[in-house]
């Protein structure tokens, strides 16, 4: 039951699988339990209010695993934008080896990265920004599709032409990312020319996810239909899950005229979503998801999850499609 691939080889862990960056739920507790299971956890570094609270959650995660972990730092533009060289200072600094970057003008701080021997996993939602990407020099890049929770981007592009593009134009490995959560997204994303998976919303739904029960319970509940799309009108779109509080922020874009930020800044609050997570109040803010909801039955330990997909993912390809392979 073991599946190898260049990403598994290049980071030195067991399963093809990736924790992505989720503000308010990459922690430490998280990160190690995703780790421990044999995936790679990743540390959210801006959930961390500076730098030097980063330092002490890594500091925290070394307690907690012996294994690869490394950090996401996603680079969005900003009136007061955080000190984003001091987190780059401090990651180095704390010898992380891994770290999957986002967002927009990340160019100097991955070349800081790449000079202190970090492998640098950048994430895009577009083929033109994963070209740009491959000429910074990143090492893997996650292509993120269309299906995904946060921000998919404005094409509207979903994984089963992303990734078919990705392996057809791009000179370095790349990673699935965005509706993958079982062994058959995993397989898909390995036959589309993936060397693993990066999962967001599936580990938000497991034992050691750091968020209340209830937010938990209405993920399994959910179905593939129940998020939705904000901030089209203002061509930053992020999807989310679809509770009364997205629904009204929908409702304001599409009045007449459309809406500005400041109609809608207190209801998408960082902060009321923050409160989501630790209440369990599912309408208390706004929160991603992603349409992988769908594949959401149950709540396991990260363990069984990565181990349940990797021996589904290794059925699939040895057994169905081995199967269909006529010898003539």
């Amino acid at each position: 039951m073991v599946l190898r691939t260049k990403l598994t080889a290049a980071l030195g862990i067991e399963h093809p699988i990736v924790q992505g960056g989720m503000m308010w739920v990459g922690v430490a507790e998280m990160a190690a339990a995703v780790s421990n299971a044999g995936g790679l956890g990743l540390l959210t570094g801006l959930t961390q209010p500076t730098p030097a609270a980063l330092k002490q959650e890594i500091a925290r995660c070394r307690t907690m695993t012996n294994k690869p972990f490394g950090v996401n730092l996603t680079f969005l533009p900003s009136i007061t934008p955080p000190p984003y060289a001091e987190y780059v200072s401090v990651i180095i600094e704390s010898g992380i080896k891994i770290v999957e970057t986002a967002g927009n003008n990340p160019g100097e701080h991955v070349r800081r990265l790449k000079q202190a021997g970090v492998t640098v996993l950048h994430k895009c939602t577009a083929i033109r920004h994963a070209l740009s990407a491959q000429k910074l020099g990143v090492d893997f890049l996650s292509i993120d599709g269309f299906e995904c929770a946060g921000h998919p981007g404005e094409d509207d592009i979903p994984n089963f032409v992303l990734l078919a593009k990705a392996a057809k134009t791009l000179k370095i490995p790349f990673i699935a990312s965005g509706g993958i959560g079982d062994g058959r997204g995993l397989a898909a994303a390995l036959a589309l020319g993936a060397e693993g998976v990066n999962m967001g919303t599936r580990f938000m739904c497991t034992v050691e996810s750091p968020i209340h029960a209830n937010i938990k319970r209405a993920m399994v509940e959910a179905d593939e239909r129940s998020t939705t799309l904000m901030f089209r009108t203002l061509h930053n779109t992020a999807r989310v899950f679809k509770n009364e509080v997205a629904k009204k922020v929908v409702e304001i874009e599409r009045r007449p005229g459309g809406a500005q930020f400041e109609d809608i800044r207190e209801l998408v609050s960082g902060a009321r979503g923050r409160t989501v997570y630790e209440t369990g109040d599912v309408d208390g803010g706004v929160w991603t998801a992603g349409t992988v909801l769908g594949l959401i039955d149950d709540v396991p330990t990260c363990k069984v999850l990565c181990e349940r997909m990797v021996a589904d993912a290794e059925s699939i390809i040895t057994k169905r499609l081995g199967g269909m392979v006529a010898k003539l």
